[in-house]
């Protein structure tokens, strides 16, 4: 079998190097304005806020009012009023206030976190529709010149000139084609329904052939430092710390005593009393082990975070090495498929009788197979890529 030298038309190379950012920054606003989940979550959060706001203010006063009829008749009756406030210690309304404030600014890094999600989610998407939509190109343009092989074949076949292996070899092709394109096609539908979902229920059809030229990757150390900045879960797992001492100075201050004042009015045998009410709570028992628990929660709440640094650090770490060597493979991809013609090399060459139909039909097979998996490292480059910088959706 001649030694055929595998190359790409000039067409495709420049196609790599097309912006199509802008497409995939609409899709995304799209999603992060329609989502459901994300819906649901701001929803959900702003529940929760205002629930942060309340108990904040000392309790409902107690109003008491007694008529009591004296036995024997002559013992009279006797009237009872009282109105009285309880309080906490002082601090508690600082404390609480305080806690307060921590628990909303956590919301805003929780609904951040969830949004991240799901936005990488549909970039991955749309990063793998990218790929499918060029593989689709490259399929269908396989596809017309082996048609058009057949038929060269089937009218030598016709005129005496050609033999029936020929023909049955462009069939057989051509079928893997068409099951290869079909099975393309299903899944470019599938990825096109999934972001269709993630808009709310809204049609998203992507049909991007072109990936996004991303500025010098800066090394390990400062891109991992970044990501680390502006972690919104981390952020989260931060202000949880925050919170949780919140809480136990709380509880620290729970364990005060509470007070009672008010007014109390009284008659009885036609005698009126009337004057104010004082009252002391002595917490003895209500709160006892409280202070304790919230500081073994301070605890775990120390060592969740430990845990999603230490876990976090090892993800940024292996997928930044695995975007180092997908970049090496396509690095190498993109040098040799940039200065080769394949195609027309072949097609010359079948044309002049100089290799056989099997070995032109093996050799295409080759350079397909070729392409497809320099097109695959492509797709998951830029998407290994996109998980690193997901801090930025």
């Amino acid at each position: 079998m001649k030694n055929i030298t595998y190359i790409i038309l000039p067409f495709l190379i420049l196609a790599i190097k097309v912006n199509g950012q802008a497409s995939i920054d609409s899709v995304l606003a799209n999603i992060a304005r329609n989502n459901k989940t994300i819906i649901a979550n701001t929803k959900y959060w702003e529940a929760k806020t205002l629930e942060y706001q309340t108990g904040l203010t000392p309790y409902n006063p107690k109003v008491d009012y007694d008529y009591l009829i004296g036995t024997p008749s002559n013992a009279g009756n006797q009237t009872e009023f009282a109105i009285t406030q309880t309080f906490d210690f002082p601090t508690v309304y600082a404390r609480k206030k305080q806690l307060s404030n921590e628990q909303i600014k956590q919301a805003e890094f929780q609904l951040n976190a969830n949004r991240q999600e799901i936005l990488l989610e549909a970039k991955l998407i749309c990063l793998e529709l990218i790929y499918r939509n060029k593989l689709n190109s490259e399929l269908t343009i396989r596809k017309q010149n082996t048609e058009k092989w057949l038929t060269a074949f089937q009218t030598s076949l016709e005129k005496g000139q050609g033999n029936i292996m020929d023909v049955n070899k462009a069939k057989l092709q051509l079928i893997e084609i068409n099951a290869a394109f079909q099975e393309n096609l299903s899944i470019s539908n599938q990825l096109n329904q999934k972001l269709t979902e993630l808009n709310g229920g809204i049609p998203i059809q992507f049909s991007d052939t072109a990936f996004a030229s991303y500025a010098l990757i800066p090394d390990f150390e400062t891109l991992e430092q970044e990501i680390e900045a502006k972690d919104p879960v981390r952020k989260y797992l931060e202000q949880e710390k925050v919170i949780g001492q919140n809480e136990v100075n709380l509880s620290k201050s729970l364990t005060l005593p509470k007070f009672d004042a008010g007014y109390r009015y009284q008659t009885i045998l036609g005698q009126q009393f009337n004057g104010v009410h004082l009252g002391l709570t002595i917490p003895l028992w209500e709160n006892k082990n409280t202070v304790k628990t919230q500081q073994a929660e301070l605890f775990l709440n120390e060592a969740n975070l430990q845990d999603h640094i230490n876990e976090h650090y090892y993800d940024i770490k292996q997928k930044y090495e695995r975007m180092t060597n997908l970049k090496i493979t396509l690095d190498e991809y993109q040098t040799l498929f940039s200065t080769l013609n394949n195609v027309e090399l072949l097609d010359k060459s079948l044309s002049l009788g100089q290799i056989s139909t099997i070995e032109y039909f093996m050799e295409m097979t080759y350079y397909y197979e070729a392409l497809k998996n320099y097109l695959k490292t492509e797709m998951e480059y830029n998407q290994v890529v996109a998980e690193l910088y997901k801090y930025q959706l």
